[in-house]
């Protein structure tokens, strides 16, 4: 049974580094879901500690606050106003329902609309502020795999050292 448990187990981390890169799939959070049953369905000599499990749900509120705020911090680093950065936010999470090019342009059609229609710029700085977002929203995803890996090693070696 226990091969089962670590089956399961691998199958939800493998989904969740997935996840890292088709957001339609949720990352961090099935990264997590895995370890928590493993350690709840396995011999406590043969699974990870509560040491480790408070490390990856840290590890995990981590790739959730890079995935958010990455955007809006390269918007707010190419000159967009507090609205372009907003903007830059809701068009990412907007942008997620149009799954695989909206990952990459709905941050970036939120910070322009926000910089013009609120902020009242002009379409150069607004497409500044919204190629700000772009590399954001890129920089954010790239930091969410990198912890995503992170987790998974942390698991494995947590695991496989009892």
């Amino acid at each position: 049974m226990e091969t089962f448990w670590w089956t399961v187990a691998a199958v939800l981390m493998l989904a969740g580094l997935l996840g890292s890169v088709f957001p339609v799939l949720p990352d961090s959070l099935l990264i997590l879901a895995g370890a928590f049953l493993h350690h709840f369905m396995v011999k406590p000599a043969h699974t990870v500690g509560w040491w480790t499990l408070g490390i990856l749900t840290a590890l995990c509120v981590l790739a959730h606050i890079v995935d958010f705020v990455a955007g809006a911090v390269g918007a707010r680093r190419f000159g967009a106003s507090k609205w372009g950065a907003f903007g830059g936010f809701v068009g990412g999470i907007v942008g997620l329902f149009f799954f695989p090019i909206g990952l990459f342009l709905g941050p970036v059609i939120g910070a322009l609309c926000a910089e013009i229609i609120f902020a009242g710029r002009a379409v150069g700085p607004a497409v500044k502020s919204g190629w700000g977002t772009l590399i954001g929203t890129t920089a954010g995803m790239i930091g969410k795999i990198v912890i995503d890996l992170g987790m998974v090693a942390i698991f494995f070696w947590s695991a496989l050292a009892h």
